[in-house]
């Protein structure tokens, strides 16, 4: 059976890939990502890492910090999916890894070749943009194999709203 030109299934959807955080920028990178999202067709994709735990004195207890975290990220990440299809229509790809953030990124892009485009914001702190970004246009960028995207982590709706 032949796909029609027109049928979305005849072309790869394009994901785009929002690393997760507390940080007060991820509301931006995501909107951004999001807005892009619906007006190329494309998917959205979350990863949250979990970060492991300073404390290693005692298995029982670390393993229930382990779960604790856990059971933060998923609920972080159901309600920002939530967020995610009221702005796009669509479910959104959640990803939750352990270990450290920028080995599960750089990981999780050499491994799932759906992913399209990496969508991070920067901070608008003094201090720089943030480590990811900075490790991702420095060191790590060999290691890109998609176009990353940075947001300036200070935009409006409005802005986003213009330039996507």
């Amino acid at each position: 059976m032949n796909a029609r030109p027109d049928d979305p299934l005849s072309s790869p959807v394009r994901i785009f890939l929002v690393v997760v955080d507390d940080s007060p920028e991820l509301s931006v990178a995501l909107a951004y990502a999001c807005r892009r999202a619906r007006h190329s067709g494309g998917r959205i994709a979350m990863l949250q890492v979990i970060e492991p735990s300073e404390f290693r004195h005692w298995t029982a207890v670390e393993e229930l910090i382990r779960e604790e975290r856990r059971t933060e990220a998923e609920q972080h990440l159901l309600k920002l999916a939530r967020r995610v299809i009221e702005l796009t229509g669509t479910l959104p790809v959640l990803y939750i890894k352990e270990g450290d953030r920028r080995d599960q990124l750089v990981r999780l892009m050499a491994e799932d070749p759906s992913i399209s485009i990496l969508i991070l914001a920067a901070s608008t702190a003094p201090e720089g943009p943030g480590p990811l970004i900075s490790y991702l246009t420095g060191p790590g960028l060999a290691k890109l194999r998609i176009p990353l995207t940075v947001v300036p982590g200070n935009l409006t709706a409005e802005q986003i709203d213009a330039i996507t």
